[in-house]
């Protein structure tokens, strides 16, 4: 079984992966950290050398990538559900838990985080405050058609380990291995 964590970014996907992943006994991989290895290029990088759109069809391949591994949580990029038919795909080939968080909850991690992300470099708070609120506005569509949906400020790994059993028991889209 493959599990993916989406959301906004700051809203703990990989910290939650991991969690999961190890109560679960499955691995962990980070999609943004399987395209740095894979091409040898920071994800900064990446966007300063070429461009968001080039960025995204290598996200989508190294979504595709994913669906061969079983037993595995996949912490995917912020705007991996959002481009060509992502989101579809996810479904259909494993679970998508979304760790769904208001704006300024999100605008508090980023603040703090230590990680630079591209798509927010350079931003004041005021702006980055604006820009998360009309990225959320448009990304959420998206997120909301995940498996499940759990609380990013404190995520239950007990009750998400129940959640996931029982959308395994009925899901038919991928191997339950």
């Amino acid at each position: 079984m493959r599990i993916y964590m989406i959301g906004y970014m700051g809203s703990g996907k990989t910290t939650a992966g991991k969690k999961l992943a190890k109560k679960m006994g499955y691995k962990f991989a980070d999609l943004d950290i399987m395209i740095e290895n894979k091409y040898r290029i920071t994800i900064q990088n990446l966007f300063d050398k070429y461009d968001e759109s080039t960025f995204r069809l290598l996200e989508k391949k190294a979504l595709s990538e994913t669906f061969n591994t079983d037993n595995i949580v996949i912490s995917t990029g912020g705007g991996t559900p959002c481009f060509y038919n992502n989101m579809e795909l996810i479904n259909a080939n494993g679970i998508s838990i979304y760790l769904k968080m208001d704006s300024k909850s999100i605008l508090d991690r980023l603040l703090s985080a230590k990680r630079k992300r591209p798509l927010i470099a350079g931003k004041s708070p005021d702006e980055l405050f604006s820009f998360i609120k009309t990225q959320l506005e448009w990304r959420e569509p998206f997120y909301l058609k995940a498996g499940i949906i759990a609380d990013g400020e404190n995520p239950d790994m007990d009750k998400l380990a129940k959640q996931i059993a029982g959308l395994q028991a009925n899901h038919t889209g991928f191997s339950a291995q």
